[in-house]
């Protein structure tokens, strides 16, 4: 992760300007009270008289423009159009001499706009101060979108010292060397009016943003727009891809929660300094689109599990059998003073730190010499030995053999480091280890940094770029003969927003990946309005990686589109309601309530919950086939959710467009409550869907609240096609005729199912066929026809955790994981509980039942059906 900004090319002393605060709602405590602003000290600031007083920028002598009076203003009827542009800094200039005062402050406004089609979306803006020969100072700055009024603003105090009587202030682009290469994105034209100087320091404003979503419907990346990430590193395990990040825009609040916010300073948002993150994200998918966000992993700090860390930076995790058991292990950078290691029994958590201190230190052996201890990339060869790769930083003088990464082998424990680190001799080296086999060779990968010199050894090295070596051996030689190339430019190349480039590669599905962070939803939110330039907050995205015949990787281009899905969605499945494909996005950073968030649900230790969900806000999710399972369609919709002002999920299809209701298939109401109890809601649908369809969820009330929280949700099938199951399954003798008669007439009162109130009759029928299906003798039902039955009920049926209990008790005895007797006990204990008067008896009870299954010998339920079990107790007694 860089630390460091890459050096401007243009000597100008850069000055905040121009970012918004937000002072109402505690989220930003207001500024000092501030004197009065002076009367505007410009001549002819709205170009009312014309060009009184204004000519074009004439500091160097390659500048020049063309001023013509123009009726498209802001205000009033005239402005400045700015047209045959030489320079990026050719634009309208005032010579203030004489009337601006060393050591004073000023506030400066500007009203921008600029409508060249072929122009970027998006264009940067500075008010600029030339003091005389080199000395200029960015006063104000605003990035606006491309056809619409932007507003420069900012305050600066001229140095004491400073020579003022040749001062002169204009309006200009982002300096570049040479902007006739391209034109229509540096030397466009461009519209100015109302241009303000004022002797004082005037209150911070921001615009109200519009952002649009960042990640658009149809595309891949970023992989999550409500919340950002950075430095992802990926781990594959059991058929899905888990992604551990930086949290970027995440701190602790006075109790411990993590919260989403920004750093602040008296202007606003400011640059994301790092310094506040101390917990780490994980982001979870099996088919690349749909991204199930599994919460915050708390790391450093009071609240955290490793309680000597300041900082929790550039995650890594592996996993390992270990005593007959599959550990999880997630490695950390302590800000860039050592490595850290937390362990859990799950990808997701929770997670412990097993040891108590960092795991590398300057102290361990060989990592003397390394300026930046961070960045760790773990790595397990087929013959199990594993390896730390980490480090980074640029030694005074050694720009371009900084030689400050280090590889060292880990335990067989994976907690504790064997024998003295080696070096890397990576060129250009800055930061972010990465490892990889490929083909039975050792791809060590890195980011370059931006001060060495432009060829390195013979071979041309950008600034900023991931560039690779190949050796034969994890430990190398790492020299710099095996250096092989870059294979990913800067995101500054591809998003126009630039920063630290931190990637890992991966491979899935018999597909390599690699992923990578960019400034991308900020660059949606700077578009939207809010704010005038990316701080810092980055976003995670992946894109395939290519390997050539002759093992070099291809060049990789980041993009938005990123990688096609890998699968459909079973919408009779529980799918948490944090899985999200496409969502409405932050449309303004100063506003607390735009954007979902997900937050863990209390009273659990990993389960998450979506919420801050508000008028106009919508999820998604990619590809839902509603004929998964064998089924023909989905004929309802239920919800476990927690009730605030209340209102309405409407499911759409294929689009989140509301203003017809040509996409809508149902609307499942939610009552305002105050209870903080979570209950389950469910409605039928205006008609069977089948087929394939992306799945819009638009949500709808009234009023500034919060609407409800939603845990998870899940679509039902028809009953009809248990019916047309237990015909067949009785024709071909899978299930005996006197049981199959038996199974139909339970269902027959559940076939007129027309609303709510019909539905909660056909679920009493379910739930009893389903008890009588558990409970079918071996003699009357093989075990095939009841798994294919079980199923099927599944799909109507919105389990309640005593459901899933009662099911998961039965499973678990048929394989033999629990024993009969046990069984039995169980289910008796469990029926007491469903039956029981109360609430609050209900709760004794199944405390009792989790107490009987925690104290139960391993010879009467197994370690992995108890925790099975556990974990459906847990979610009952919630």
């Amino acid at each position: 992760m860089k630390r460091l900004r890459a050096p401007r090319s243009r000597r100008r002393a850069a000055v905040c300007a121009a970012v918004a605060a937000l002072f109402a709602g505690g989220l930003l405590a207001a500024p000092p009270a501030t004197a009065d602003l002076g009367p505007n000290i410009l001549v002819n600031p709205g170009f009312e008289s014309g060009l009184t007083g204004w000519f074009p920028n004439n500091g160097n002598a390659t500048d020049g423009a063309a001023l013509s009076p123009t009726g498209d203003a802001f205000s009033g009827s005239s402005a400045v159009l700015v047209t045959q542009r030489k320079t990026t800094g050719s634009g309208p200039m005032q010579d203030v001499s004489g009337r601006v005062v060393a050591g004073r402050t000023y506030t400066v406004t500007a009203r921008v706009k600029y409508t060249n089609p072929a122009s970027p979306a998006t264009k940067q803006f500075f008010v600029t101060m030339h003091y005389g020969g080199a000395t200029y100072t960015n006063l104000g700055t605003v990035t606006v979108p491309r056809g619409q009024w932007g507003l420069v603003q900012g305050t600066f105090t001229i140095p004491a010292t400073q020579s003022v009587t040749t001062a002169r202030i204009f309006v200009e682009t982002p300096w570049t060397a040479t902007p006739g290469a391209d034109p229509n994105t540096h030397l466009m034209d461009f519209t100015v009016d109302d241009v303000t100087l004022q002797d004082g320091t005037a209150p911070v404003v921001h615009p109200p943003g519009n952002a649009l979503p960042a990640k658009t419907v149809g595309n891949s990346n970023p992989l999550m727009d409500y919340q950002y990430g950075a430095d992802p590193f990926a781990m594959t395990y059991d058929g899905r891809v888990y992604v551990y990040m930086t949290s970027d825009g995440m701190q602790y609040d006075a109790a411990g929660n993590v919260v989403q916010d920004y750093e602040y300073d008296a202007q606003g948002i400011k640059d994301n300094s790092y310094g506040l993150i101390r917990t780490l994200t994980i982001l979870s998918s099996a088919d690349m689109v749909n991204w199930t966000n599994e919460g915050q992993v708390k790391v450093g700090g009071t609240f955290g599990a490793a309680k000597w860390a300041a900082n929790s930076w550039a995650p890594s995790a592996t996993h390992k059998t270990i005593n007959g058991k599959e550990k999880f292990f997630l490695y950390f950078a302590n800000s860039a003073g050592g490595i850290g290691v937390l362990t859990s029994d799950s990808p997701t958590g929770p997670f412990v730190d097993p040891i108590g201190k960092a795991l590398v230190t300057q102290q361990t052996p060989g990592v003397a010499g390394v300026v930046w201890l961070f960045d760790p990339a773990v790595f397990i060869d087929d013959d199990g030995q594993a390896y730390l790769y980490f480090g980074g930083g640029v030694p005074t003088g050694n720009t371009d053999h900084p030689k400050t990464a280090r590889v060292i082998k880990l335990g067989d424990d994976l907690i504790s480091t064997v024998g003295s680190a080696a070096p890397i001799d990576a060129p250009a080296l800055f930061e972010d280890s990465g490892m990889n086999k490929i083909n039975g060779k050792y791809y060590y990968s890195y980011c370059t940094n931006f001060s060495h010199s432009p060829v390195i050894d013979g071979k041309r090295i950008g600034n900023g770029n991931i560039a690779y070596m190949v050796a034969d051996s994890p430990m190398g030689p790492w020299t710099a003969d095996t250096y092989r190339g870059e294979i990913m430019q800067n995101p500054a190349a591809f998003f126009g927003v630039g920063g630290n480039n931190h990637h890992a590669m991966f491979e899935f599905n018999g597909q390599m990946y690699i992923t990578y962070h960019a400034q991308t939803v900020q660059r949606a939110i700077v578009a939207g309005g809010s704010l005038s330039a990316a701080r810092g907050y980055r976003s995670t995205h992946i894109d395939k990686v290519t390997i050539n015949p002759d093992g070099s990787i291809a060049p990789i281009t980041m993009t938005y589109q990123g990688v096609p899905q890998q699968g459909t969605v079973n919408p009779y499945h529980r799918t948490e309601a944090e899985t999200i494909a496409w969502d409405s996005g932050i449309q303004d950073a100063y506003v607390p309530s735009s954007g979902v968030r997900v937050q863990p649900v209390a009273g659990t230790a990993t389960e998450q919950k979506l919420t801050n969900i508000n008028n106009g806000e919508w999820t998604s999710l990619s590809k839902v086939d509603f004929g998964s399972g064998g089924a023909t369609g989905a004929r309802g919709f239920s919800a476990d959710v927690l009730a605030k002002a209340g209102g309405q999920v409407q499911i759409r299809l294929d689009s989140p467009d509301t203003s017809s209701d040509a996409n809508l298939v149902g609307t499942l109401s939610v009552p305002a409550s105050s209870s903080a109890a979570w209950s389950s809601v469910s409605t039928l649908l205006t008609r069977t869907v089948t087929g394939v369809h992306d799945v819009f969820f638009t949500y709808k009330g009234t009023g500034t609240a919060e609407l409800f929280d939603v845990d998870h949700w899940r679509f039902t099938a028809p009953v009809a096609q248990l019916e047309e199951a237990v015909d067949q399954l009785t024709a071909d003798g899978s299930v005996t005729a006197s049981l199959g008669r038996d199974l139909l007439a339970a269902l027959d009162a559940a076939q007129g199912a027309e609303d709510d109130a019909d539905r909660m009759a056909l679920l009493a029928q379910l739930r009893a066929l389903r008890s009588e299906l558990d409970l079918a003798a071996q003699s009357k039902m093989g075990d095939q026809a009841r798994e294919s039955l079980l199923q099927l009920t599944e799909l109507w049926l919105d389990l309640s955790p005593l459901d899933e209990l009662r099911t998961e008790i039965g499973s678990l005895t048929r394989s033999g994981d629990i024993a009969t007797s046990t069984a039995k006990q169980l289910q008796e204990s469990l029926a007491a509980a469903a039956s029981a008067p109360t609430a609050a008896e209900q709760r004794t009870r199944l405390e009792a039942l989790q107490a009987a299954v925690t104290s139960a010998k391993p010879s009467k339920i197994g370690d992995e059906a108890k925790a099975a079990l556990l974990d459906l107790i847990g979610q009952a007694l919630r």
